[in-house]
């Protein structure tokens, strides 16, 4: 089996379980093109001269073994909105664009919000300690230096990526589809692992969901409350995203798109094993929110809008850094930023989500005028040659040119 190219790698965050991509199929007869919805969409409030471009693009990510993607773009006050394939590969059900998914680690741009509505509140400050919120949990450095909210924040606590160890041994997604776990577990699992580096080490950085893991049991401490109620009466009510939501149990709610892997040995799209039953508790904190492509898309550009944060603590989000992934990655306070998109231009801003079944792209430009919320119905298996159609569909969206 192949490594993911990095057109690939563009599409997966660090929850990823498996590292390989398989040979390409193509879509089974009559699941390809649009459905009537997509075809009214793109005829009304279109992006100029984008839409049969976007459309295309989607029609290739699943011309080359993806059962279904579907996707919104903004530029302005005009929408466009399309899908392409299926949504269930059972009953044949198309995929339409208010599909929900599972949107991975796009959950960190809600986590790291809320974190610093609290930061503003005066319940909590990037700097302080974690031990000072969570005593006992997290050990300090081999050089003495404690874990903060801000290197949590940012992926430069030095702590272990839990996901890393749940990888390990034989049929690791099956396992942990049905699999529960405390967010305390979490941490202890991450915990036996060696520490890359010693917290805030300069130079230093290195992905890891225990990160956010600490901060979900942080946002709680300091609230008393949920995760899932406060990121619904701090995000989703105020912008009414109503097919937003942080699920307690292992099924999707309403229409959703379907999750599948092609494991080993299968090749056949029917052979497609379906992830969409997922346990909550397996990417809590850092993977999962359940949304659709216009939910996300008002959730960042509320972001970008001043909605959601005072100016001060959007530029602390906005103050991006290196990562182990090359100077044109760059991350801040639960946002990325990516150069490689748009040769010549600013960098775009936004997450990728990547968890067994679903892989998420939202990314809006710096002047905020473009925007685009991807989303297919497979992650780990994806075809290389899917992620460089999906590549198309994000330079048509996002770049000026």
């Amino acid at each position: 089996m192949r490594r993911p190219t990095a057109a690939v790698s563009a599409l997966l965050a660090a929850t990823a379980l498996v590292s390989a991509a398989v040979p390409a199929a193509a879509a089974p007869a009559g699941e390809r093109g649009t459905d009537r919805d997509t075809a009214r969409a793109a005829a009304a409030p279109a992006v100029e001269g984008k839409g049969p471009a976007l459309q295309r693009t989607l029609d290739g990510i699943v011309a080359e073994g993806v059962p279904g993607a579907i996707a919104e773009v903004r530029e302005g006050d005009r929408v466009w909105k399309a899908s392409s394939g299926t949504a269930d590969l059972r009953d044949g059900r198309r995929a339409k664009p208010g599909d929900r998914f599972r949107a991975g680690s796009v959950t960190k741009t809600f986590v790291a919000t809320v974190v610093l509505q609290l930061a503003d509140e005066g319940r909590l400050g990037l700097d302080d300690p974690i031990g000072r919120h969570l005593p006992g949990l997290v050990p300090d450095g081999d050089d003495g230096a404690p874990v903060t909210v801000r290197q949590l924040l940012g992926h430069t606590s030095g702590i272990p990526n839990y996901t890393d160890v749940l990888r390990r041994g034989d049929d690791p997604i099956r396992k942990l589809q049905n699999s529960r776990h405390t967010p305390r577990e979490l941490v202890e699992l991450a915990l036996q692992e060696p520490r890359p580096f010693n917290p805030g080490q300069p130079g230093k950085w290195a992905y890891s969901n225990t990160n956010y893991v600490l901060l979900a049991m942080l946002i709680e401490k300091a609230t008393g409350r949920t995760l899932d109620q406060e990121i619904d009466r701090r995000i989703v009510r105020p912008l009414h995203l109503t097919d937003t939501t942080v699920p307690t149990s292992s099924r999707l709610p309403g229409r959703h798109l379907n999750g599948y892997e092609r494991l080993p040995g299968e090749t056949a799209p029917a052979d497609f094993t379906d992830f969409t039953d997922f346990t909550p508790t397996a990417f809590w904190g850092p993977g999962n929110i359940v949304s659709t492509t216009a939910d996300l898309n008002r959730f960042y550009r509320a972001l970008a809008g001043g909605k959601l944060l005072p100016s001060h603590l959007w530029q602390e989000m906005r103050t991006f850094r290196e990562t182990d992934r090359g100077p044109e990655r760059t991350y801040g306070l639960g946002l990325e930023s990516r150069a490689a998109y748009c040769p010549g231009e600013k960098p775009v801003w936004g997450h990728t989500g990547s968890v067994p079944g679903y892989s998420t792209f939202s990314f809006i430009s710096t002047d905020g005028k473009r925007q685009i919320t991807l989303a297919v119905n497979t992650s780990l298996t994806m075809p290389e040659q899917a992620g460089t159609a999906a590549l198309k569909a994000f330079t048509t969206a996002l770049c000026a040119k």
